[in-house]
């Protein structure tokens, strides 16, 4: 079996096109095999007869495993199997097989080792399920189950593929320990992160002097949260370009038509999204009332269609927990989260004074599609994100 692609460990056999005793020309197809990523031809590596098929239909080989057996017309060195296409038994000096000789070849296994060598085989990185057949994707969707969900498989095929052996010892396996039903919730999480972690995912960070906000939030009537701050920052930063909040679709940026902001709002076993639409446009003071509605109606499971998706970004304040730093996930159809540390003193230099100085910090971060920001322009972005919390009457 030939490498049929990079990262390809393994093809299923599909059709067998020859039979023993046929003669073939040199790039004749004699396999139909399907990878996971499309259906190939095996062909012969030069003219000469079939003497033995090794593989059964429906059946899987690894990347370097005898899938036929042939006599060359001409044998010489450059037929002789020093690459991967080539599968006709040598023997000790590298001499073509004597077809007397076919039948005192012992029985072979299928089961192949990795070979690193002359084969391009991912043995050490193909640990866990990193490679699998078609048979096993369809008995993981027969399950209805994710590759993610069997990540730590460890894997006994060769290049440390997973075989369905490894998959039903693993389901056995998991059938033997203590379980308990995943909420919808919980089901509804794990599939949009899942979503979300296709896309290649970048986080930036910068410390933050919180001070004006909270001197502000003290004197403030009705009192904004600390994320709703953050989400008038964003939203008004966005509104001088959207472009950062922009999807990649084909070769196209599409800008959002509304600058509609989210917030994390932990709920048991999961987390609610509810979005604030147009919020660039109305002072902070405004927006208290709704944003407390709607923390509120998340934790009760009473949002509604219209402040529940759509949104363009999200803000979370997972300083509420205690946390310095976090890497937060945009969700599948945003392009950026911002997230929020906690406060803590530290101190910062005091140029009129010459001192350093107790002020209250915390560690902003703005997580991001790099395909369609760079880490300047993330930089950028959270910059003017601090700047504006720095003057909050302007919120």
């Amino acid at each position: 079996m030939p490498q049929l692609g990079e990262s390809i460990a393994e093809a299923t056999i599909v059709r067998i096109l020859v039979a023993p005793g046929d003669r073939v020309e040199g790039g004749q197809d004699i396999l139909e095999v399907e990878t996971n990523k499309a259906v190939l031809n095996v062909v012969a590596p030069d003219a000469g007869e079939i003497l033995e098929i090794a593989v059964e239909e429906g059946q899987s080989a690894a990347v370097g495993a005898t899938v036929a057996y042939y006599l060359p017309d001409h044998p010489n060195e450059e037929t002789a199997p020093a690459e991967p296409s080539s599968s006709m038994p040598v023997t000790p000096d590298n001499d073509a097989v004597n077809p007397e000789t076919v039948s005192a070849i012992p029985a072979r296994s299928h089961e192949v080792k990795p070979i690193i060598d002359n084969l391009p085989v991912p043995a050490v990185l193909g640990r866990g399920a990193s490679f699998l057949s078609p048979r096993m994707r369809a008995r993981i969707e027969e399950l209805g189950l994710h590759a993610a969900d069997i990540a730590g498989v460890a894997g006994s095929g060769a290049g440390g593929r997973v075989t369905i052996e490894d998959f039903e010892r693993y389901l056995a396996d998991i059938e033997r320990n203590k379980t308990s039903s995943a909420s919808s919730m919980r089901v509804a999480v794990a599939d949009a992160m899942r979503r979300s972690w296709t896309r290649p995912l970048a986080t930036v960070g910068l410390m933050v002097n919180i001070e004006p906000m909270l001197r502000h939030r003290k004197t403030a009537d009705p009192k904004p949260g600390p994320a709703l701050y953050a989400m008038r920052a964003l939203a008004t930063a966005l509104a001088e370009d959207s472009k950062p909040a922009g999807r990649l679709v084909g070769e196209k940026v599409v800008h959002p038509k509304s600058i509609d902001i989210g917030f994390a709002v932990e709920v048991p076993d999961g987390v609610l999204v509810p979005v604030m639409r147009n919020i660039e446009e109305r002072p902070l003071w405004t927006l208290v009332e709704e944003y407390l509605k709607l923390v509120e109606q998340a934790r009760t499971s009473r949002l509604t269609r219209d402040n529940y998706g759509g949104g363009i970004a999200t803000v979370t304040n997972y300083g509420t927990f205690g946390l310095d730093w976090a890497t937060p996930i945009p969700l599948p159809e945003q392009t950026l989260v911002l997230g929020m540390g906690v406060g803590r003193p530290l101190p910062m230099w005091n140029a009129e004074k010459s001192i350093f100085e107790p002020v209250r910090q915390a560690q902003f971060t703005l997580s991001f599609d790099h395909r369609v920001l760079d880490g300047g322009g993330a930089g950028r972005l959270l910059q003017r994100v601090a700047e504006l919390l720095a003057a909050p009457d302007s919120l």
